[in-house]
């Protein structure tokens, strides 16, 4: 391997480095070199593998790994080659910051989500609806507002997997009502999470970057403006939708559960956690970041005491042997236990898209797109184009470059790329992760073709949505 090594950084170092210099004499403009060429194709290839993960069932995070260090690993030789590897190394740190920043954020939410999950809250808001009776299409409405209403705190992922479980547990027989009923649940999660910044991770991204507009700042209550424009794009699809849902009424279903202890006081926690990050951002201008890991904290106390207390589980636990391996043992409380769950394969998925993404701006095909696109097309035409990349492209790494190549663009031009790219994942089930993810949950009930079928109507959504935001937030442009 090591031979190998050696043989590539020769090739590399033996190409024509004349004419690197761009206009900023601090970078290397390498977008006509070799090095430049060969980044953007094992980008290409890892990603290839990405959207295959399905039928190869290799983890996203392995390919795009990867090629993260291939990229900055030619970069890197390139750099040295030329005397300039403090400037590759500043980028590199850089990026590695903004994905720290990313990667903290996300961990203190998802293990305050595990920690609910643990403690039953989702498992009894989906008993509760399950046992009420509802017919088919109540289902679908209740289903809908749910996913709408609850995707903007739990973020979109963990919303639809719930919702998922309820139209499973109640459907299952009806294949056309658990079709059209997983449709409206990643539309609706998908819609109702880009107003949130704790609902959809690109909304994130543009909130931790404190975007600088004429107007001021993208700050956290600007996003409240995509309110409107986001509940649109459900609702256009699902008005038209719910008539093909049958008229019927399931089987009522007695699936009582109860929450643990804790539970009610996990939620109110995590509430205080987003007002901490939330405060932390807006008035003390310091990293949201900071007041997720500070929020994370409460619960790790809270955890403290369920494990101190944890005698108070057992509290009229039958304790005759005859009983034993009925009750079974109360699991005593762990938040080291929440943050091990935390979905690794995602975190280190966005790790390789931020530097993959990052380096292919460092090399300066990031500022050719920007030319283009914000230029040339101009930025409604571009932002537009953004979401329906994010439909077949993953939206964190179209996002990220959007941010990487940071184009000159008013207020409503900000909130209108976190629309699309939001929302624009749900004209296809492989366009957002909560599309994915329920592929897998229904087990053949809701399919790629499935949802292909109703796209021309989630379309509607899509250009409703926009045309609103136009329309409503037309000051901000």
């Amino acid at each position: 391997m090591k031979y190998i090594t050696r043989l590539a950084s020769l090739l590399i170092l033996s190409l024509p480095t004349q004419a690197l210099a761009s206009s900023n004499s601090q970078l290397l403009d390498l977008t006509n070199h070799m090095v430049g060429y060969a980044g953007l194709f094992i980008f290409i290839l890892a990603y290839a593998f990405v959207m295959m993960e399905e039928f190869t069932h290799l983890r996203k995070s392995k390919p795009v790994m990867l090629a993260a260090g291939i990229i900055w690993g030619m970069i890197g030789v390139v750099y040295a080659n030329n005397g300039m590897s403090h400037e590759a190394e500043q980028a590199v740190r850089h990026n590695l910051l903004e994905y720290a920043e990313l990667m903290l954020f996300l961990l203190a939410a998802m293990t305050y989500i595990n920690a609910m999950d643990e403690r039953n809250v989702f498992e009894k808001l989906r008993s509760w609806l399950v046992i009420k009776g509802f017919g088919f299409r109540q289902l679908f409405w209740i289903t809908g507002i749910l996913s709408f209403l609850i995707s903007p705190i739990a973020d979109n992922l963990t919303t639809a997997l719930l919702m998922c479980a309820v139209v499973m547990a109640v459907g299952i027989e009806n294949r056309k009502f658990c079709m059209i009923a997983c449709i409206n649940i990643v539309v609706a999660a998908n819609a109702g999470g880009a107003f949130s910044p704790f609902g959809d991770i690109t909304t994130l991204m543009v909130w931790q970057k404190g975007v600088q507009t004429a107007q001021g700042t993208v700050d956290f209550w600007a996003f409240f403006a995509l309110f409107l424009p986001s509940l649109v794009n459900w609702l256009v699809p699902a008005i038209i939708m719910v008539f093909a849902v049958p008229d019927e009424r399931p089987h009522i279903l007695d699936d009582h559960v109860q929450m643990k202890r804790g539970a009610k006081r996990i939620i109110f926690l995590f509430i205080m956690t987003i007002v901490t990050a939330v405060s932390f951002h807006n008035f003390l201008h310091l990293p949201p970041v900071l007041g997720m890991l500070t929020g994370l904290s409460y619960l790790q106390f809270l955890g403290y005491y369920l494990k101190k207390t944890a005698w108070k589980d057992h509290h009229g636990k039958v304790d005759d042997p005859d009983h034993e391996g009925q009750m079974g043992t109360p699991v005593v409380f762990d938040v080291f236990s929440r943050i091990a769950r935390a979905e690794w394969d995602t975190l280190l998925f966005f790790y390789g898209v931020v530097l993959c993404v990052g380096g292919l701006g460092f090399i300066g095909y990031l500022s050719l797109v920007s030319q283009v696109m914000y230029i040339e097309w101009g930025a409604t035409s571009a932002n537009v184009v953004v979401g329906i990349l994010s439909a077949i492209v993953d939206n964190i790494p179209v996002m990220f470059a959007v941010l990487t190549m940071m184009p000159d663009m008013s207020m409503g031009q900000w909130l209108l790329v976190t629309l699309t790219a939001g929302v624009g994942g749900s004209l296809l089930s492989i366009g957002s992760a909560a599309g994915v993810a329920l592929m897998g949950q229904a087990k053949g009930r809701y399919t790629f073709f499935g949802h292909l079928k109703w796209t021309p109507v989630i379309a509607l959504g899509y250009a409703a949505s926009i045309f609103t935001h136009l329309w409503i937030n037309a000051e901000l442009f």
